[in-house]
């Protein structure tokens, strides 16, 4: 059944490694409405250390993880093998965004593959790591990576992200600030 680790060890690595997509999970400090995004392309998360994780961040339809952890920086990832082998991973954590303009972000650049529309890193100091059996999730043959969003940002002008940063990527769907063009987004998030 459950265990919690103290650490991101090698089996847990290979296993993250494994895993064709992720979930990511936060919420605002009062009120409003909790965010669940699947992610996607094996290349855009990496385990920078035994504590510490971080994936690419890609421009979508909204911000509401950046909104949310300039919040309050609360984060859970979660991992959920389809495979014959049966388990959930999940890592709570609290994160930070390094945008590409960070001087910081060359740093974490080679840890991911090549993504066009890259909108941060989000890099996540892990405090809890926990798994669970995952008995009920259903199995699923993983077909291929899905190209739509790569080709997508591949045709789009720089203009257009920037444009994106004060629509909808500007406010979280309940008004938290995330990426506005006149409040450059801090790279960590003050406790």
């Amino acid at each position: 059944m459950a265990k919690v680790f103290s650490r991101i060890d090698a089996s847990l690595q290979e296993f993250i490694r494994q895993q064709a997509m992720f979930f990511v999970a936060t919420a605002p400090s009062e009120g409003g409405r909790v965010n669940l995004s699947p992610k996607g392309y094996r290349d855009t998360f990496a385990v920078l250390d035994e504590r510490t994780v971080a994936y690419l961040d890609l421009f979508g339809s909204g911000a509401e993880t950046i909104a949310h952890l300039r919040d309050n920086g609360r984060i859970t990832v979660m991992f959920c093998s389809f495979t014959r082998n049966s388990r959930i991973l999940r890592l709570f954590g609290t994160g930070r965004i390094v945008r590409p303009d960070d001087a910081r972000f060359d740093s974490l650049r080679p840890y991911f593959g090549q993504h066009p529309g890259i909108r941060a890193a989000i890099v996540i100091d892990i405090e809890r790591i926990a798994d669970a059996c995952g008995f009920s999730v259903p199995y699923y043959e993983l077909i291929g990576e899905r190209p739509v969003l790569d080709a997508h940002h591949a045709k789009q002008p720089d203009k257009k992200f920037a444009r994106r940063i004060a629509g909808d990527n500007g406010h979280s769907i309940d008004g938290l600030s995330a990426l506005e063009p006149d409040h450059p987004l801090p790279s960590t998030v003050e406790r």
